[in-house]
């Protein structure tokens, strides 16, 4: 039962990944590039080269993305790898295949409104579901985790970056109508992916505490608090208070469906984060190296 459970919410995943996919590919090439409006991060710098040298959009979004896709790989894990590849390719291959399609409008207030709409449903549908279109945010997550900027903060500067560029290239109108775009597109993401705000709260009631904030900091290098709690029924528990950002939340599920069924968890927004609430690198090897110490002499 437990089996079939489980293939029936990755075939759920992967079902919602590709709606999402077409959904976005769709948005883009019938209505956002025949206006020359952009995207943010990796599909925006694409459609740029696109527009200046002709190669195909697809190819660009794919190979540009590897670097970024290889990086989430590496502080998220393989099963973002797998679903973060099947997301791109299919998603580079329906650009291609929506390329040949003629455009729906060529009003560009109405590309901006219904394109950006449904991007963001398309995004949202695929980050919902485990996948990933856009490898900037798995660097915004890296780079978040070694300075004082959030991932939104973060993401926003690259934005800023490539619409910028795209003021100089296409006009200052294209730019500001791909600026609204992006906040169009953030909010529909907001809403389909059930908070897309940067960072959640994480509650986890559990008797194996201790094991599951050591799977945490080794899988996703976030540290974990402790709290000492009673429950009513259950008695003494211990709490596990810990910050993760909306990409990590798939990889820590899966760490309570492997580790510990029985935890209670809660997951809430956080409007604001005051301080450094993510180790440093440094940090994190004096961690280590306290953890061993400590195994040595037990």
């Amino acid at each position: 039962m437990k089996y079939n459970s489980n293939s029936l919410k990755q075939i759920l995943n992967f079902l919602g990944m590709t709606i999402g996919c077409i959904l976005a590919a769709f948005a883009l090439e019938e209505f956002l590039i025949p206006n020359s409006i952009l995207d943010g991060g990796v599909a925006g710098i694409s459609i740029i080269i696109h527009k200046l040298s002709k190669i195909n959009l697809g190819l660009l979004v794919f190979i540009i993305n590897i670097p970024f896709v290889y990086i989430g790989y590496k502080n998220l894990g393989k099963t973002f790898l797998f679903k973060a590849l099947y997301s791109i390719t299919l998603f580079s291959i329906l650009l291609e295949m929506f390329a040949t399609s003629p455009a729906l409008t060529g009003d560009p207030l109405l590309g901006m409104v219904y394109g950006g709409a449904l991007l963001g449903i398309g995004v949202g549908l695929v980050i919902h579901s485990g996948g990933c279109v856009d490898g900037t945010e798995s660097v915004a997550i890296v780079i978040s985790k070694n300075t004082s900027f959030s991932v939104g903060q973060i993401v926003l500067m690259f934005n800023m970056i490539i619409f910028g560029t795209a003021g100089f290239i296409f006009g200052i109108d294209r730019a500001l109508y791909s600026l609204l775009t992006y906040v169009i597109t953030f909010k529909v993401i907001d809403f389909v992916s059930e908070g897309l705000t940067q960072a959640k709260e994480i509650m986890i009631i559990s008797d194996n505490s201790e094991k599951l904030s050591s799977i945490i900091y080794e899988r996703l290098g976030r540290t974990c608090t402790i709290i000492k709690g009673s429950g009513l029924i259950s008695g003494k528990k211990d709490i596990i208070y810990v910050v993760l950002t909306r990409l990590e939340l798939p990889e820590l599920r899966r760490i309570i469906n492997d580790e510990d069924k029985s935890a209670f968890v809660t997951v809430s927004d956080i409007s604001e984060i005051i301080g450094n609430h993510i180790k440093s690198t440094e940090e994190k090897k004096k961690l280590k190296i306290r953890r061993k110490i400590k195994k040595t002499k037990k």
